[in-house]
């Protein structure tokens, strides 16, 4: 029997065939560890994670000492986007409208200083434009309140112009607070019931007043370097108490934009920027990469931690990184970060 023999371009196609996937990806995957690792060396973070998740796997990568892929951690403001989601899951069940004044759920709640909740809609507080002061401002993140507690700090001062955008905590603690009158039930146990169990995040919580991280868990530093991984997590409520892992937000953000949580009308809205002049959506905000690349999500900061997640608009590709610490980080380095996740690579 004649010996078989390959033709020379057929030979050269499956060597080309034969090469591991993942050696086209080696340069994205070099960029994004070379940024990484400058959220540690240049933005002071004792260490650093990353998980990358596209439709091809996930890649996790870790810079400085004490920090691990299964980690529980503190997700600060990333709670907005829970939150946000469950309002318009319950304004696509017909249980209230984003047009609805916040006096037709919190009937006389919101008064004093030039503040009126008369004339806030829900979409204001979504979107961040009722002008409402942002309660953190004078408790610095650090003093546990109760919601009611964190409004009267809020109506002591007087509003921002009403229909700019003003990133306030004080709109999502109100929003917690409008879920609990049309529910019955916590903003808490509304997410729980309607994302966190469906989606099955094991990792994911809202710990209430609970001071501890469940395990396993890193320490987590303040910015001038005290040890703060016990913090009372009622100084951030509705607006940021969320307790998370990598996986869980990477999963929650790919199915949110993937269109598993919300009707394709009310994601519309979601993601519909206009009242808020292009900054903010409502719970998301985009962002524009310098390669032209759009990206959703949401950053989030309390003591101990901070956290950014991004994703493509249809949530294939999502990429959340994370530092054990609130200390302000490199800008450069985070918009590296994101565009070593998202941009394509020419060489």
């Amino acid at each position: 029997m004649p010996t078989l023999r390959t033709p020379p371009v057929l030979a050269l196609i499956l060597i080309l065939l034969a090469l591991p996937p993942a050696a086209a990806a080696v340069p994205a995957h070099r960029a994004l560890d070379a940024a990484l690792s400058r959220l540690v060396t240049e933005g002071g973070a004792p260490a650093a994670a990353l998980l990358l998740q596209e439709e091809s796997g996930t890649r996790y990568a870790a810079a400085g000492e004490g920090i691990d892929r299964s980690d529980h951690f503190r997700a600060g403001s990333v709670t907005k986007t829970f939150v946000a989601t469950v309002v318009l899951q319950l304004a696509a069940e017909h249980r209230l409208s984003p047009e609805d004044t916040v006096e037709e759920h919190l009937p006389g709640l919101v008064r004093g200083a030039g503040n009126d909740g008369r004339a806030l809609t829900l979409r204001s507080l979504l979107t961040h434009t009722s002008g409402l002061y942002d309660f953190s401002a004078d408790t610095s993140g650090t003093v546990p309140v109760t919601p009611l507690q964190a409004l009267r700090i809020a109506l002591t001062h007087p509003p921002a112009d009403r229909g700019r955008f003003s990133y306030s905590s004080t709109n999502y603690v109100l929003l917690g607070m409008v879920v609990e009158r049309t529910t019955g039930h916590s903003y808490a146990t509304e997410a729980e019931r309607r994302l966190i169990a469906p989606l099955h995040l094991s990792g994911t919580s809202f710990p209430g007043a609970r001071k501890t991280l469940p395990s396993p868990h890193g320490r987590a530093y303040g910015a001038d370097g005290t040890d703060v991984t016990a913090l009372d997590p009622r100084v951030a409520g509705a607006a940021g108490e969320l307790v998370t892992t990598l996986a869980d937000l990477n999963r929650f953000y790919a199915a949110l934009l993937g269109g598993e949580l919300l009707p394709p009308h009310w994601l519309r809205e979601m993601l519909d920027t206009r009242a808020a002049h292009g900054a903010y959506g409502m719970g998301v905000f985009p962002l524009v990469l310098p390669c032209g690349v759009p990206v959703w999500g949401h950053n989030g900061r309390i003591p101990g931690s901070r956290v950014r997640t991004a994703a493509s608009v249809d949530g294939r590709r999502v990429l959340t990184f994370r530092m054990n610490t609130d200390a302000i980080a490199s800008p450069g380095a985070e918009s590296a970060l994101l565009a070593a996740g998202f941009c394509p690579r020419t060489s």
